[in-house]
C-alpha cells in the first residue's frame, strides 16, 4: 500500500499584512493541503464554527484565493497559491504606494501649518512644555524594543507628569520593552531624581549612575530621540530628532556613558559590614562605587536608603581595612582589588 505524500509544514504567517483575518489565513492553509473541502470539515479541523468557516471561504473566494468547486455541495479548493497570492500582494503594494503618497501630502500640510517648528524632515522643535510632554508619552507608548535615558534636571517633560510616565513605562516593560537609564550622580540630592530612579528600578528598569552627564536625552527604539535645545534651560524647548546619523551618534554617547556607569538598584539593604577587606558585602560595594563617583556621604546615604552614620561607618571600616587615609585612596585601592567592577 502506497504511503500518503508528506505535506510540508507551513510556518505561521501574519495574514493581517495581506488584509486577511487570521481565520481566513488558516483556512487557506488548510485548503492547500485538503482540496474539495466542505465548510464543516474545515471548521472541525480548525476548531471554529461552520458559519465562521463559510464566511472565511466566501472572503477567500472574493480575493480569488479559493474556488467553489461545486454549487449545491459547497465544496472548496485553494486557487494555485503562487499566482493567486502574487496577485493579492500586487494589489496590496498598489494600495500601500497610494497610502505612501497620501502620507507625503499629509506631511506637507502638517509642515505648512507648523513650519516654525520644523528645521527639516530630520528635526522638529517642541517649543512648549505641553508639546514635549505629549510627544514624550506618545513615543513611550509607541516603543517596542528599547528606551534609553540620560536623566538630570531640569526635566525634558513636566515633573507633575512623572507618575503617569512611570505607569506607561511599567506597561511597556510588561510587554517586553527594555528601559536603561543613566542618572547624573550629582543630581540625586534632588527628590524627584532619586524617587524616579527608585521607581524605575522597582518596575523593572535598569539604572546606572555617572558623574557630569553632558545633557538630558531619551532615545526610543533607536529611531527617534528627544534632547534639549539648551542644556540648562528647559523652557527653551526640545528637539525631536529623526536624523539617522545624529541618532547613531546619540546612541553611541549613551552606550559609552552606560558602559562607564555604576550599576544601581534598590536590592541592597543594610547588612553588617564585611569582617575582612577581601570580602566586601554588597552594601559596602555600593558605597565604594558611589564614593568613586565623587558622591558625598549624605547623598550616598539617601541613594541607598540608609543613615549617614551607617555610610560613615562603612567608609571608616573599609578605609581601615585597606590602610587608606582618605576617600581618594579608598577608591583607588578598591579599584585595584576589583571591588568596583560589577559582578566581582
Amino acid at each position: 500500500m502506497a504511503a500518503e505524500p508528506q505535506v510540508p509544514q507551513i510556518p505561521q504567517v501574519p495574514w493581517s499584512g495581506l488584509g486577511l483575518p487570521p481565520l481566513a489565513g488558516r483556512i487557506l492553509e488548510y485548503l492547500v493541503g485538503h482540496p474539495e473541502t466542505v465548510p464543516a470539515e474545515a471548521a472541525a479541523a480548525l476548531g471554529t464554527s461552520t458559519a465562521a468557516a463559510a464566511r472565511a471561504l466566501r472572503l477567500l473566494e472574493s480575493e480569488l484565493l479559493a474556488v467553489r468547486v461545486s454549487g449545491r455541495g459547497a465544496r472548496w479548493s485553494a486557487s494555485p497559491p503562487r499566482p493567486a497570492l502574487g496577485s493579492l500582494l500586487a494589489r496590496r503594494r498598489e494600495e500601500l504606494a497610494s497610502l505612501e503618497t497620501h502620507a507625503e501630502l499629509l506631511h506637507e500640510v502638517h509642515i505648512s501649518v507648523t513650519n516654525h517648528r520644523f528645521a527639516s524632515d530630520q528635526f522638529e522643535i517642541l517649543d512648549t512644555e505641553e508639546r514635549v510632554t505629549a510627544r514624550y508619552v506618545h513615543q513611550l507608548r509607541a516603543a517596542r524594543h528599547e528606551v534609553l535615558h540620560l536623566v538630570m534636571p531640569p526635566y525634558v517633560a513636566a515633573v507633575d507628569g512623572v507618575p503617569d510616565r512611570l505607569a506607561v513605562q511599567a506597561a511597556a516593560i510588561r510587554v517586553g520593552v527594555r528601559f536603561r537609564s543613566v542618572y547624573d550622580s550629582d543630581t540625586l540630592t534632588d527628590e524627584v531624581s532619586l524617587e524616579t530612579a527608585r521607581r524605575g528600578v522597582e518596575i523593572g528598569g535598569a539604572v546606572r549612575l555617572s558623574r557630569g552627564l553632558p545633557m538630558k536625552l531619551v532615545i526610543f527604539d533607536g529611531s527617534t530621540a528627544i534632547m534639549p535645545l539648551r542644556r540648562d534651560d528647559a523652557a527653551a524647548g526640545s528637539l525631536l530628532v529623526h536624523s539617522p546619523t545624529l541618532l547613531h551618534v546619540l546612541a553611541a554617547l549613551f552606550e559609552s556613558l552606560w558602559g562607564h556607569g555604576v550599576p544601581w538598584g534598590q536590592g541592597s539593604r543594610p547588612v553588617p559590614p564585611a569582617p575582612a577587606a577581601d570580602t566586601p558585602n554588597p552594601r559596602t560595594r555600593e558605597v565604594l562605587r558611589l564614593l568613586s563617583l565623587g558622591m558625598k556621604q549624605e547623598t550616598i546615604a539617601r541613594t541607598l536608603g540608609v543613615s549617614r552614620r551607617t555610610v560613615q561607618k562603612d567608609i571608616s571600616d573599609i578605609g581601615t581595612a585597606l590602610g587608606a587615609r582618605n576617600h581618594f585612596q579608598i577608591a583607588l585601592l578598591a579599584q585595584e582589588r576589583g571591588w568596583l567592577t560589577p559582578g566581582r
